[in-house]
């Protein structure tokens, strides 16, 4: 058996041979599709390929997987944490992943399919859509305030009004050229965005683990599937910890000697997007009625509302998990709201809008008065009785360290 390092390039892959206890140089091979093919029909069922996580180390990892016994995509930062070398030069780096290869101290990543992959390529395609017309929406409230323009009437700037009011205003012609220009970058990223969502949604629709995940209040499509996208399958982590951890949810831990255990901010080690979007969940939930409003109340009384946030959505990945884990939907649903979620989902993916009141195939749509206020007087019910079960609870000192 031989373990092969390649230290994967642009243009081209180093590769590194550990055979019957030494390693050696392989020279190198073109990062190209025709190369990696010749290369791979000359390596045999029982070789094992060892390579980092790079921009192009999946599809070369897709041309290898047929052809050797296995294939390992090693996380960066997990290889650069095991060593402390001076030398720094490409044979080495691929010498180097084939010894950890071989001793078994390399620790791989998970290969997303290839449904997932494009989930994650839409997810992060909407998100630096989205950063880019926050830019340019700014710039347009810089250029206002430059001119001492007040406010704009109506809900929001780029509202009708917003924009009729923002074409009355008198500026200087540079700045009237720029305040154009950013409107028209904003407009074309909001059509490119709602080319994008419709997308999503109609993967959406598709995938009962998003919807499920839906029906978690402050939780919407966005991300339901940012958070899938993240995940991949949720049989990868055994715990609702894991997950969490997984996510850079968890809290750093430091502790030496016969001190006290000292916890502190979060770890911050998976998906930022993943991160960001259950912040904006965690603040959408704590302003609806239900436990989770409740619990985030508790936690900011005593720990102030960033750290009641956080919390938040730290049990909202514990909830994902849960629910996916046992296929359940969330217990103390709502189903107007959930009803609504969906509905704007499936518009969203090109539904035609229904003129009938009767519903779904006939049947009486849920979303009626009546049953939004009993839904939120049963949600407000279910929260004062968590109040009232945490209510004499005591919170414990810092644990003796054993």
């Amino acid at each position: 058996m031989r373990f092969i390092g390649l230290d994967v390039h642009r243009d081209f892959c180093d590769v590194a041979i550990y055979e019957n206890g030494k390693v050696r140089s392989a020279g190198r091979v073109a990062s190209s599709p025709s190369d990696l093919e010749l290369f791979a029909q000359s390596l045999c069922c029982h070789d094992h390929v060892a390579l980092e996580t790079t921009g192009n180390a999946l599809p070369i990892a897709r041309i290898l997987e047929p052809h050797v016994g296995g294939v390992l995509v090693a996380d960066t930062r997990h290889v650069r944490a095991m060593t402390h070398a001076k030398v720094k030069n490409d044979r080495f780096d691929a010498q180097l992943l084939a010894k950890l290869f071989a001793a078994g101290m390399l620790p791989g990543t998970w290969i997303c399919d290839e449904q997932t992959r494009i989930l994650r390529r839409r997810i992060s395609r909407r998100s630096q859509l989205v950063r880019g017309r926050t830019r340019a929406r700014n710039q347009i409230h810089a250029v206002v305030i430059r001119n001492l323009g007040g406010r704009a009437p109506g809900t929001h700037t780029f509202s009708k009004k917003g924009r009729d009011w923002l074409a009355t205003l008198e500026l200087p012609a540079d700045e009237r050229a720029m305040l154009d220009s950013c409107l028209r970058e904003a407009d074309f990223l909001t059509r490119e965005i709602a080319h994008l969502d419709r997308e999503i949604a109609v993967y959406a629709l598709g995938s009962a683990d998003i919807r499920r995940l839906m029906t978690i209040p402050g939780v919407d499509v966005t991300t339901a599937a940012t958070l899938m996208a993240t995940i991949g399958r949720i049989d990868r982590f055994p715990s609702a910890r894991h997950l969490v951890g997984y996510i850079g949810l968890d809290t750093r831990s430091r502790q030496s000697g016969v001190s006290a255990i000292h916890h502190g901010h979060i770890s911050k080690q998976g998906s930022a997007s993943a991160r960001h979007v259950l912040c904006e969940a965690a603040h959408s939930a704590m302003r609806a009625p239900g436990p989770l409003r409740a619990f985030g109340q508790r936690v900011r009384a005593r720990r102030g509302s960033n750290i009641a946030t956080v919390a938040v959505a730290r049990k909202l990945v514990c909830l994902a998990w849960q629910l996916l884990t046992k296929q359940e939907d969330y217990y103390y649903e709502r189903p107007v709201l959930t009803f609504r979620k969906l509905r704007r989902l499936e518009l969203t993916a090109g539904a035609p809008k229904r003129c009938n009141p009767a519903g779904r195939n006939g049947a009486a749509t849920p979303d009626t008065p009546a049953q939004w206020k009993a839904e939120r007087a049963q949600a407000i019910a279910v929260e004062a009785r968590y109040l009232a079960a945490v209510a004499d609870w005591q919170p414990k000192g810092p644990s003796a360290p054993t």
